[in-house]
């Protein structure tokens, strides 16, 4: 993990277009604005996470109906 120290107005740059600036600092909080194309998906860690169990979910609850339609068909 790459850990840098920036201070309120300073930013870091991702790749070629997309940059990630600290916008204020109060106490333990940092609020950070993030400039990238519309075609890059941010999302805070906890709601990747449920978006990722959600979809496992689904896909399993997916496989248990095309299974249980297989065995009918057969």
């Amino acid at each position: 993990m790459l850990v840098l120290t920036r201070k309120v107005n300073e930013s870091l740059i991702v790749g070629d277009d997309i940059e990630i600036k600290v916008v204020e600092i109060s106490g333990k909080a940092i609020k950070i604005g993030i400039d990238a194309p519309k075609d890059v998906s941010i999302y805070r860690k906890e709601i990747y996470e449920a978006i990722k169990e959600e979809n496992l979910q689904a896909s399993n609850r997916d496989n248990i109906i095309s299974l249980v339609d297989f065995i009918k068909n057969k």
